[in-house]
């Protein structure tokens, strides 16, 4: 009998959108990871309506925690801890996916770990990356936050830099509603750029006086709205793409020039990406380029693992649970909760 027992998550998310379920094994392994969008059902709407969002998840969570440890092969018996996202989030959302965590737990017998949403989508650059450890920095990008955050330790993070207002997510989908693209917009403007002129338009890049590492979209949406209503009244025509593309431009050019500024200034050599506007294709072009001039090596996980799902979740639920983190029977859905806050 070996001395070290595998340890074996179950994690739950749903904070937004995605119902999903996910057995994740030492913290590296990913045995399922089952993931329900609701992405078609909020389209009609143009974004999620968060009483549609509770009630799919109320629906949808016993039939994917049943799939999730049907696929990974085990039981409920198998399983070491219950790990679920509290927030920050919808809170009707969270509370669908912490009930049900606190019901498998209580029943189990099985230890509980409330997980912070953000330190799930850093934790999901582990899945794939192997030889990542800490120290290193992570631009976390995603429709509700951006953060830059010095991980220092495995749970230990100290934020460097955050939004004043729109998160990176958010502007991607307020400029892809204003040009008629439709919800969800970080993946619209993503291809449309394709076939436009990212030099054709130049939009502003804020910077924060009292913190360099801070960052603001809300000048740069007022910005493209402001050019689209200029057009209009004169008649002009509006090349979509080209708007498209230099948007995208200039957040990725804010994104990528804060991050490597961060990185220089305190000397690390890893830089991990994480959220949905991870997955965008230009700002994986740019910072590829920006750390390959700086010697710095780049680490981002795979697109399924940058938009929300369970399995970064259990990730990261296996480092709170070896570090001795647990959760009472009393854990609450906290939709504004901060990144380092319990």
């Amino acid at each position: 009998m070996s001395e070290e027992k595998d340890v074996l998550i179950l994690s739950i998310e749903s904070s937004c959108d995605e119902t999903s379920a996910a057995v994740v094994k030492n913290g590296r392994q990913v045995l399922s990871n089952v993931i329900h969008s609701q992405i078609d059902l909020h389209t009609l709407y143009g974004g999620v309506v968060p009483e549609i969002a509770s009630r799919q998840h109320i629906e949808k969570i016993n039939q994917v925690i049943r799939k999730a440890l049907l696929e990974a092969g085990v039981t409920l018996d198998d399983i070491t801890a219950i790990a679920v996202t509290y927030g920050p989030g919808l809170v009707g959302a969270l509370l669908v996916g912490v009930s049900a965590a606190k019901a498998i737990a209580f029943a189990t017998g099985k230890p509980l770990i409330g997980v912070h949403h953000i330190e799930g989508h850093i934790c999901a650059n582990y899945i794939e990356n192997k030889d990542l450890e800490p120290p290193f920095h992570c631009l976390v990008v995603s429709g509700g936050h951006t953060h830059l955050v010095y991980v220092s330790d495995y749970g230990s993070y100290e934020i460097l830099g955050r939004t004043r207002d729109d998160a990176a997510g958010e502007a991607f989908d307020k400029v892809a509603r204003a040009i008629g693209l439709g919800y969800p917009g970080g993946p619209k403007i993503d291809k449309l750029s394709d076939e436009g002129d990212p030099e054709a338009i130049v939009f502003p890049r804020a910077k924060m006086a009292d913190n360099e590492y801070d960052f603001s979209f809300s000048g740069l949406k007022s910005a493209v709205l402001n050019y689209l209503n200029s057009c209009q009244m004169a008649g002009q025509e509006i090349n979509r793409a080209d708007v498209a593309a230099s948007f995208q431009k200039a957040v990725t050019d804010v994104l990528t020039d804060h991050s490597i500024s961060a990185m220089k200034r305190m000397g690390l050599d890893k830089l991990a990406m994480a959220g949905g506007v991870a997955s965008n294709r230009h700002l994986r072009a740019s910072m590829k380029k920006a750390c390959e001039e700086n010697n710095i090596k780049l680490y981002y996980p795979s697109p399924i693992y940058c938009t929300d799902n369970a399995a970064m979740i259990g990730v990261a639920g296996y480092y709170e649970y070896i570090k001795g983190t647990r959760s009472g029977y009393d854990l609450n859905a906290m939709p504004g909760l901060k990144l380092g806050e319990r």
